[in-house]
């Protein structure tokens, strides 16, 4: 009944749930990295994880991974059984980390093909010093050891059904807790761990290895299994892993019981098991009901009701899926909306005297499914920033140790959703800017902290939040902060300004920007850290890539702030299509404050050539677009015109179009990477005559401002 052990179609759990694991591991030690101590939650959490990682890497035989989870699952074994004190909690945090590590590199090789061939053996040696120095400790407190956590390999793999008159004849029904992930993982490791010693062993349903949707069934009405053993029943409980258990039922049966069940399941050999039982000289009666001990409950809480899960409303149930088929999916979903426009924008319907009240009617409701459409596949691809902010939680842990500072990190946001493309892209360059503030941001010397007032513990402050469509990411330090003369200074060394020019002729945030110039540096000796500027070049190209950008703002003596502004997806926006002579442009929805008309009266010129606009008594930076982009055909007078103001983060600019088309959904595409760079515009997109909009970067378009 079990089937052919095939590790292929386990390979992709066990890679996702040992992240998920190590993830919550992490999530543990870094939380309570300046504790004392852990808890009892904390220690019998952390064994769970390296229990489950032991047995799941078992079965596909990853012996370095499985004896390095072993051992630190021996560790909190022993704490957790004894409770010792004065536990060395800074060293324990460091050996947990280097398990978490030294298995995150395993898994990294078998994700890329590799085969997991790391030595574990001085890893093993310092838990195996680390644990005898505990087991002193409980000696020396007069504590009794508990006996070993012994870990035994399986005498054999292939099961041959073989019944003595020894033998021990059990069902068992495993319930799960509603909320259990890949239960049918579970399930197999329940039989894995019980091959060992099994005699015989069935099990329903039997796809547990190579169906997916056997994890709802097993959810749904419990995972069974049949055993033959010279075990007690004790000890096959103790060998079941219960941690994801909501309920064990174990029922002794007969030999004659046994047999007819494997009879009912179409096994061949059924009757030579009812066989020996009718040579048994004392029989027992069958059981109408089980009675007191023929099963055990396991649960964490108390005092509340238990029923079975296949009793329990049905949960909602995930399954994972390729990035590469959701990517596909999204891509089709862009396709499909440039359809739509290209059928609600046909010319033909434009033909004087056409009925199109019925296709209106269809029309609206197609846009509507479609809007639709569009949400789904796009809330499906949306992710929580919560992994990326906690694998900065280990960054700032372990350079700050290093680095010999004292150093909080407080996460504010974590649970924003973002684009998994996005995720993709943000985690490199938000590693380095939190690597920086670690490095070059907080003082070295506490001394220096105090006489300005400040905690002689550095802070740094990760904040996501989403606003207006967009993603903002700020990385923040209370540290010594940039000092604009230094960064000048330096600028002017490297060649990288006019030496014409002094640092008067350049606004605050120009002259932030240069530690933003590729090899740009304030540091006078650069560390495997690195120093504010290198590398900054990488990170805004990353961030531009993804139509991003990186603002920089700092005060002398009290800390900078960094913040990344990335597009909420990369996918579909609503945005307003307009004319420029024979060009289309499409303007961002969420960018646009007002439409307005004004007269020649309004603008102000500059002796240099640069144009404001007066609205309301204000006056805003004014960019005409057909002249920004030599455009001839357009016209050029501005009471002729419509003048769109545009907001950005609190600022504001006002740009000349032609007239407003319409507004639509837009499908974002890259400009083609052998088109020059151009500033101003993020990407294009087609409209429904088939026609190409560019689609204006609104930020590009202030700093192009800015320097007019």
């Amino acid at each position: 009944m079990a089937e052919e052990f095939n590790t292929d179609s386990m390979l992709s759990v066990f890679l996702y749930e040992s992240d998920q694991l190590l993830e919550k591991l992490e999530g543990i030690i870094l939380e309570k990295q300046d504790a004392d101590c852990f808890d009892d939650a904390d220690i019998n959490e952390i064994f769970r994880c390296m229990h489950t990682i032991k047995g799941s890497s078992g079965v596909l035989m990853y012996e370095n991974i499985t004896k390095a989870s072993h051992k630190l699952e021996d560790v909190f074994y022993y704490l957790r059984e004894s409770h010792p004190e004065d536990v060395p909690h800074l060293e324990l945090v460091d050996k947990v980390l280097a398990v978490s590590d030294f298995i995150t590199g395993e898994l990294d090789k078998i994700k890329n093909g590799e085969a997991p061939d790391g030595d574990e053996t001085q890893l093993v040696e310092d838990l195996d010093e680390f644990l005898s120095r505990i087991k002193g400790e409980i000696k020396k407190q007069g504590i009794r050891l508990p006996q070993a956590n012994k870990h035994e390999e399986p005498t054999q793999f292939y099961i041959a059904p073989v019944a003595e008159d020894d033998s021990h004849f059990y069902k068992i029904v495993i319930h799960y807790k509603n909320d259990t992930q890949m239960s049918n993982i579970r399930a197999y490791s329940a039989t894995y761990a019980l091959k060992g010693v099994a005699e015989d062993l069935l099990y329903t349903p039997e796809d547990i290895l190579s169906n997916e949707a056997s994890g709802d069934v097993i959810l749904a009405e419990g995972f069974y299994m049949l055993l033959q053993t010279k075990s007690t029943k004790e000890e096959v409980i103790n060998l079941v892993d219960n941690s994801e258990a909501e309920q064990i039922d174990i029922d002794e049966l007969t030999a004659e019981e046994f047999g007819k069940r494997l009879a009912e399941l179409g096994r061949e050999d059924a009757q030579a098991v009812i066989d020996l039982g009718d040579k048994k000289d004392a029989e027992p009666e069958k059981k109408a009901a089980p009675a007191p001990g023929d099963y055990v409950v396991k649960a964490k809480e108390t005092g509340k009701g238990k029923t079975l899960a296949k009793n329990q409303p049905k949960q909602q149930t995930i399954i994972s899926v390729n990035i590469e088929k959701m990517d596909a999916l999204m891509d089709l979903i862009g396709e499909l909306v440039i359809a739509e426009a290209t059928v609600l924008q046909n010319p033909d319907l434009k033909v004087p005297g056409l009925d199109l009240t019925n296709f209106q009617k269809a029309a609206a409701q197609l846009a509507k499914n479609t809007t639709e459409l569009q949400e789904v596949i796009m809330s499906m691809r949306m992710m929580p920033l919560t992994n990326t902010f906690q694998k900065m939680r280990r960054i700032v842990f372990d350079v700050s140790r290093k680095l010999g500072k004292d150093i909080e990190l407080e996460v504010i946001g974590e649970n924003t959703e973002v684009d998994k493309n996005i995720i993709e892209h943000i985690s490199d360059p938000l590693m380095h800017l939190v690597r920086n503030s670690v490095d070059h941001g907080i003082e070295e010397n506490p001394a220096d902290r105090t006489k300005l007032g400040k905690s002689p513990k550095g802070k740094i402050t990760l904040e996501a939040k989403n606003e207006g469509g967009k993603v903002y990411v700020i990385v923040k330090d209370d540290g010594k902060g940039l000092s604009k003369e230094k960064l000048f200074n330096k600028a002017y060394e490297n060649g990288l300004v006019d030496s014409s020019k002094t640092i008067n002729d350049f606004t605050e945030k120009e002259i932030f920007r240069f530690i933003t110039l590729p090899g740009f540096s304030t540091k006078e000796q650069v560390t495997e850290y690195s120093g504010r500027g290198v590398g900054m070049d990488v990170v805004v190209k990353n961030i531009q890539d993804i139509g991003g950008r990186l603002e920089v703002d700092s005060v002398e003596g009290e800390g900078s702030e960094m913040t990344l502004i990335i597009p909420l997806t990369l996918a579909i926006i609503n945005g307003i299509v307009v004319k420029v002579g024979n060009s289309s442009f499409v303007i961002e929805t969420a960018s646009i404050k007002e439409f307005v008309r004004v007269g020649e009266d309004a603008l102000i010129q500059e002796p240099g050539g640069e144009e404001y606009l007066v609205l309301r008594g204000e006056c805003y930076p004014f960019i005409r677009l057909n002249e920004r982009y030599h455009l001839p055909d357009s016209q050029t007078k501005i009471d002729e015109g419509v003048v769109v103001v545009l907001e950005h983060e609190g600022e504001q600019i006002c740009v000349l179009i032609d007239s407003l088309l319409q507004e639509q959904e837009i499908v974002v595409k890259p400009i083609p990477p052998y088109v020059k760079k151009v500033k101003g515009l993020s990407g294009c997109t087609q409209l429904g005559d088939g026609s190409i909009a560019l689609i204006l970067d609104i930020a590009g378009l202030m700093l192009d401002g800015e320097r007019r």
